[in-house]
């Protein structure tokens, strides 16, 4: 139902009673030379803002068959064929020493995993040069979020939420918080969650926090069905979800800002559960 996100409620009611008490005042016993009025408009201002903020439209969700849609509203940054070449390591690969550090980044283990697909763990990708693609690629669409796009999150697909594990930089309780729409924010904190869709495929959903969105509120726990664009989580202020799905298995025709195109200069703005972001090419190939 379209309202208002979990959280968004507190805020915006408090500041619309901050504000019409203030403007009360101010008429009735004493304006203070005009500033108690003056921080009631704010007030209510502010309560508008917030209100825009955390607003949850409800969207018609497509009903075709083998389909993705977006997670997340705002512009297509980018989107690359990408290979797995490393992986998180395991207490066995720490006590080997076959484990690379990255002060950034943490500790990687300098293979991907023996199905790369399977998304069992935070993976490290490379692009992938025309003519060098392998059936284990995967496809990364990158959705940028303004502050003035909704930042409610929505399942691509239907299927099962298998995991859901919350990622730093190395050292840091919090952080690093780089700016969104910068590549190096893949790095920023995270939510990472990998869902089995209904078709047996697996596909891995990151919530990245940007420079002053600092807080990836998921909506679903580990194990739980989703729906096509069920609501799965929110990011405060501007941040940036990532997308990986199976190159193999799926195709898309989203224009996005590294394409140039004039027509689409920051790329395709997408909606949240009603944009088609991938499409299954298993029947052209049958």
């Amino acid at each position: 139902m379209a309202g208002l996100a979990p959280g968004g409620h507190a805020p915006v009611l408090t500041m619309s009673m901050m504000g019409v008490s203030a403007l009360v005042i101010g008429s009735l016993i004493d304006p203070v030379a005009g500033l108690v009025p003056l921080f009631g408009m704010g007030c209510l201002m502010t309560a508008v803002f917030f209100g825009y903020f955390w607003r949850d439209p409800d969207r018609p969700v497509p009903r075709q068959e083998g389909i993705l849609v977006s997670p997340a509203d705002g512009h297509a940054m980018f989107l690359r064929r990408e290979r797995a070449v490393g992986r998180r390591p395991t207490k066995a690969d720490i006590a080997e020493g076959r484990v690379e550090t990255d002060t950034l980044t943490g500790d990687w283990f300098p293979q991907p995993l023996d199905d790369p697909l399977s998304f069992e763990t935070e993976q490290r990708y490379e692009p992938v040069k025309a003519g060098e693609e392998q059936p284990t690629d995967v496809w990364r669409l990158a959705v940028f979020m303004s502050p003035l796009d909704v930042h409610v999150n929505r399942a691509p697909s239907a299927g099962l939420v298998e995991r859901i594990e919350h990622r730093t930089g190395k050292g840091l309780r919090r952080g690093p918080f780089r700016a969104a729409y910068t590549k190096e924010s893949e790095h920023n904190e995270r939510v990472r969650s990998v869902h089995l869709l209904e078709n047996g495929h697996r596909i891995e959903l990151t919530q990245i926090s940007g420079a002053l969105a600092r807080t990836v509120v998921p909506y679903v726990l580990d194990g739980e069905p989703v729906r096509r664009g069920q609501r799965i989580g929110m990011i405060r202020l501007g941040s940036r979800v990532d997308l990986r799905v199976p190159a193999e298995t799926y195709i898309s025709s989203i224009i996005t800002a590294e394409d140039g195109s004039e027509h689409h200069p920051k790329g395709m703005h997408l909606m949240a559960g009603t944009s088609v972001v991938f499409e299954s090419n298993l029947e052209e190939e049958e």
